[in-house]
């Protein structure tokens, strides 16, 4: 019988003797720099149709970008550690109907499960609401208001990384004057979610302070940001502050910043990795960045399928068995991880190398 389209318990078995496997991997699609068409991974997809045991594959927002290409290492590693059949698949465009052609073309390929990371999740409820009919295990990260999907697991409570955001641009910033907050995608459940706890703690906590203009969207790419950057200096003159989502945020507004000389004027802080903030961070056009490590959320996502096609069940206070999920918390059917976010400064970049 396939399952309805719906939220699943918390517990859920999956019965009928599936064996092991995850699959989330980069493998050897992506290029130096982690770029990967759909059509580049035909090897892979032909090397899980031949494998004996089933086939887990994740699907990033999109290939290409340094935050992506750190997840992929991380389905990597689950699969060197474990043997399993386990590889990435995802489109090089920052699209949301071009990451549901994936899907489907996975759906197609009879994959066994799926571990998504949703450019926008109401884009891909429809067709992983048909892969759960098909009987495929869903995995979602990034997600957490997803319907369609087994689990969602986040590194942490969202609107706490929110306010955490805030309060380094705040104290920055002296607690008064205007900033401008940006996500990759207004879809997004997450980026929204920061963005719109910032809002709520600045307006309690930071009267001096003033949102100004619409919430800019950027969709993951640093010419956007640097536009909508350069867009916002222009309208707004005293500028104090910028807060951005998507890891390529904070790149495109500190070149920016330090095209016009406003180092010392404006405080940038966002997500990001250290590798592409590192320059920013140096030159001082990038204040502080903050992040979870993509790499061991791509390999938690791994357990819990491999988990659940193993016919376990998941509970509250598991240890998945990586860093900063060996004691998680479960509220309806997402996954937190127990560690919190690492904030990094110049001072602090050179303690990591992603």
């Amino acid at each position: 019988m396939k399952r309805s389209i719906s939220k699943l318990p918390k517990t859920m078995l999956i019965a009928g003797g599936l064996a092991l496997t995850l699959g989330l991997a980069s493998c050897g699609a992506l290029d130096e720099e982690g770029a990967g068409d759909p059509e580049d991974n035909a090897a892979e997809e032909e090397a899980g149709d031949d494998s004996d045991g089933p086939t887990i594959v994740t699907v990033p927002k999109l290939t290409g970008i340094s935050w992506f290409t750190r997840l992929g290492e991380g389905t990597d590693r689950y699969a060197e550690d474990t043997g399993m059949d386990a590889y990435m698949q995802g489109s090089g465009q920052a699209d949301a109907n071009a990451q549901v052609r994936v899907i489907e073309d996975l759906l197609a390929s009879n994959v066994d499960a799926l571990a998504v990371v949703p450019f926008q999740p109401d884009a891909v409820e429809q067709v992983l609401g048909q892969a759960m009919h098909d009987d495929i295990i869903v995995i979602t990260h990034e997600a957490p208001e997803i319907e369609n999907a087994d689990w969602d697991i986040e590194a942490f409570r969202n609107e706490d990384y929110g306010v955490n955001l805030m309060d380094e641009m705040a104290e920055r910033m002296d607690e008064e004057g205007e900033y401008a907050l940006m996500v990759g995608s207004l879809s997004s459940a997450t980026h929204m979610a920061w963005v719109n706890a910032a809002i709520e703690h600045q307006e309690e906590n930071y009267p001096d302070m003033e949102h100004v203009g619409d919430i800019q969207e950027t969709s993951d790419d640093s010419q956007e940001a640097y536009e909508r950057m350069q867009e916002l200096l222009s309208s707004y003159p005293d500028l104090k502050g910028v807060q951005g989502s998507a890891s390529t945020d904070v790149v495109g507004v500190g070149q920016a910043v330090e095209e016009a000389g406003l180092e010392d004027q404006i405080s940038v802080v966002g997500t990001s990795t250290a590798n592409d903030a590192r320059e920013g961070l140096e030159n001082g056009s990038i204040d502080l960045i903050a992040f979870w490590d993509p790499a061991d959320a791509a390999y938690a996502m791994n357990v819990v399928a491999e988990k659940m096609l193993d016919g376990e069940e998941i509970e509250d206070g598991m240890d998945l068995g990586v860093e900063g999920y060996e004691d998680i918390s479960i509220d309806d059917k997402v996954i937190y991880g127990d560690k919190a976010w690492i904030n990094l400064t110049a001072e602090t970049a050179d303690e990591y190398d992603f």
